[in-house]
């Protein structure tokens, strides 16, 4: 038996595989998201999209506690420079222009914080998506609406990230 012999790529290669694989998930997101939106509206459309998003969120939080890592270590994120890094998802989203739905997905950061401590929400203080340069996050306690909204059956709990909030009652 000969052994097998380990395939060894250089690091940019594989930050790009996995920017590839990003790229992907985000023109579903937002072909899924733009889909549900046009079919039935922007209010149906976004309980439909934040639905889902709490059933990622769910899915994602039950892996991480299993023990599976949660988001890849290289490539997701586009390392600048002198300035702070952005999401290999929310580029796709700006380049596409679709910020309203594009930004739905951004509230699986909440989502999975919620479900893996029900007391805690990881928000969004920058968010790419909604227009700001970068992506900056901060954990905080929830609240009994927050509770109440996320965890009730299909309603809207997109104001438990306030800075995302704040860019849906603009847009609406």
């Amino acid at each position: 038996m000969s052994a097998k012999k380990e395939e060894m790529v250089p690091l940019s290669e594989a930050e790009n595989e996995v920017k590839v694989v990003t790229h992907r998930l985000a023109l579903l997101h937002l072909a899924y998201g733009r889909t549900l939106v046009d079919e039935f509206g922007w209010e149906r459309g976004k309980q439909l999209i934040l639905d889902a998003i709490k059933e990622y969120g769910r899915r994602v939080a039950h892996r991480t506690k299993e023990g599976h890592q949660s988001l890849p270590r290289y490539g997701f994120w586009e390392r600048r420079e002198g300035a702070p890094h952005v999401c290999e998802l929310g580029k796709i989203v700006l380049e596409y222009d679709e910020m309203d739905i594009g930004s739905l997905y951004c509230l699986i950061d909440s989502a999975k914080a919620m479900f893996a401590n029900h007391e805690e929400k990881m928000v969004h203080t920058k968010a790419i998506t909604v227009g700001d340069d970068h992506c900056a996050f901060e954990n905080l306690p929830t609240t009994e609406k927050d509770r109440e909204d996320f965890f009730g059956k299909s309603r809207d709990w997109s104001h438990v990230d306030p800075r995302l909030d704040e860019y849906y009652r603009k847009i609406s």
